[in-house]
């Protein structure tokens, strides 16, 4: 019997290191990785940049198109990451993806606030992101507890400040069975 793929959503704040995460376990765990914003640049250099209004509808379209390709993964039988910073809005959609024929589970990235808003105004993104008037709602943001989506599966909580953090995580997922 082959395995039962796997949907692994990586989620939390802007600048928690999300994307990070994901790619170091996609290559550890020799899975797929799809990240929101890839999606989203490759929007921005089709479509165009504009306002923060159009940065959230292309936003939006990007958790669709991730959570496409999360359905293509699962129905060829290939486990899949998929990153972003999922709210509550996007787990309808994915909790179709959760079946007996496929399994999620979700990692809550986080690191200390200051960590965060550090971090934030170091990277630089394409311009369409608009970071320059996000940074006060990334703080904000980076105070929340962690808030994982109403999907069944097992959660973790991962702290990307935290050099030690990751062999423990790894550990986790694969004993899960990722």
């Amino acid at each position: 019997m082959a395995p039962v793929p796997v949907l692994m959503i990586i989620l939390g704040t802007p600048a928690s290191g999300k994307t990070t995460l994901a790619r170091q376990l996609a290559a550890d765990l020799k899975v797929s990785c799809f990240c929101k914003d890839d999606v989203k640049e490759a929007l921005f250099e089709s479509l165009g940049a504009g306002s923060r209004d159009w940065s959230r509808r292309l936003s939006d379209a990007s958790f669709a198109v991730l959570t496409e390709l999360a359905r293509a993964s699962s129905r060829a039988g290939v486990s899949c990451i998929v990153e972003g910073n999922w709210r509550g809005a996007h787990a309808a959609e994915l909790s179709s993806l959760a079946t007996p024929s496929a399994r999620t589970a979700q990692v809550w990235c986080r690191a200390e606030p200051v960590e965060i808003v550090r971090r934030f105004t170091q990277r630089r993104r394409h311009p369409g992101h608009l970071d320059e008037l996000l940074r006060d709602e990334v703080e904000m943001l980076s105070q929340e507890p962690p808030s994982f989506l109403e999907l069944p599966g097992p959660r973790w909580v991962y702290a990307s400040d935290d050099p030690g953090a990751y062999p423990g995580l790894l550990r986790g997922l694969q004993s899960w069975g990722l």
